[in-house]
């Protein structure tokens, strides 16, 4: 064994000795900041949510993220325990008793990755001091943009027809649309999405009317009309607006029998906004040339799940899907890279202004 005597053996101690001492600095400036570090747990976590928040998160160091397969409901909220914030998503449970669980756990924010919020008691968040917020626009251009591909296959049987050719059947039978050129487009809500939406309608040279209780000036080739006017006068009607007490089944047999025969219907917004027994009515008595819906008001438990083994517990679905003139998809109008992209990016961005007190308009509060 080699021995080291005088000078050299005293700078081979000093050296040890700092590299000791860098290693608890290191080691406490670690501890430090992962005391600092804001401690989210994402509920629901499906893989494209992890991919796309694990690239954005490498930029905020200071936020640390546990994702969980399991859906937010009461029973799952206790999980939270030790966290500073949960995120969860349009599906989720953030209803009164949830939210007392969480309060019970420490949790002081509720990180809502997506633009709505009508599943979370606001009320009993602000009475538990729990701060909620939300993406309000991260692509309204995706959502739009799949209205519109409703809107065109449900016209154009193109479901119908994909299936035709690939047993192949070539023949035309039912499969006859219309022309969306100068027709009449009626946006409900002409918010983001909405005015998303009516720019796209009016590239299609369509006559684009809307009905929104705050008009946006920045949509100047829109007429504003009464919502009575919008549904007398709309070749195709768009529901772009949020699920309110006031909008809460604004589509139903009323409102229904002042359409237009043959009107095309499309809701990528919220389920509750159309009452499903009276759209079956209206589609039954044939008052819809088609309907193409991303949204529905039994969709709770189908949301981004594979039910295919399994017994429905309503033939809602079924009944919608048994019309040939009805496309109805899985509540992925928001899905794309750029929406993903961006939800993870203003989630994370929330989190890090609500530990530094900071405002940033996406807060959701008790009106």
């Amino acid at each position: 064994k080699k021995m080291y005597t005088g000078k050299r053996r005293t700078d081979i101690i000093r050296r040890t000795g700092n590299c000791l001492e860098n290693n608890v600095s290191v080691r406490k400036k670690t501890e430090k900041k992962e005391e600092h570090a804001v401690k989210i747990l994402f509920y629901d976590t499906k893989s494209y949510d992890k991919e796309s928040f694990e690239a954005k998160a490498k930029d905020y160091p200071d936020i640390q993220i546990e994702y969980l397969k399991s859906e937010l409901v009461p029973s799952t909220a206790k999980l939270a325990k030790g966290y500073d914030a949960i995120c969860a998503f349009v599906s989720s449970d953030v209803g009164t008793e949830t939210i007392e669980v969480l309060h019970a756990c420490g949790v002081k924010l509720i990180l809502m990755r997506c633009a709505g919020f009508n599943n979370v008691d606001v009320e009993k968040a602000a009475a538990c001091g729990i701060k909620v917020m939300r993406v309000p626009g991260y692509s309204p251009e995706a959502v739009a943009e799949h209205a519109m591909a409703l809107a065109l296959a449900a016209n154009r049987r193109i479901h119908k027809a994909y299936v035709r050719v690939r047993e192949n059947d070539f023949s035309l039978g039912g499969m006859q649309g219309v022309n969306f050129y100068k027709k009449t487009a009626g946006i409900v809500g002409t918010g983001k999405i909405g005015a998303a939406m009516a720019r796209i309608c009016h590239g299609f040279g369509m006559n684009v009317i809307a009905y929104d209780k705050y008009q946006n000036p920045a949509l100047d080739f829109v007429t504003y009309v009464s919502l009575d006017e919008l549904l007398a006068q709309s070749d195709l009607i768009s529901l772009h607006c949020p699920l309110m007490d006031e909008t809460y089944h604004m589509i139903n047999r009323e409102s229904i029998q002042k359409m237009k025969d043959g009107v095309i219907l499309v809701n990528t917004s919220r389920g509750g906004l159309v009452k499903t027994a009276d759209l079956i009515e209206g589609i039954r008595a044939r008052k819809f040339f088609a309907v193409g819906l991303d949204v529905y008001e039994e969709e709770k438990r189908n949301v981004f799940e594979d039910r295919s083994d399994e017994i429905m517990e309503t033939s809602i679905t079924a009944r919608l899907l048994s019309f040939p003139n009805v496309i109805i998809t899985s509540h992925q109008g928001f899905f794309t890279y750029e929406a993903l992209d961006a939800i993870s990016e203003t989630t994370l961005n929330n989190a890090m202004a609500f530990t530094k007190g900071e405002r940033t308009g996406n807060e959701v509060e008790v009106e």
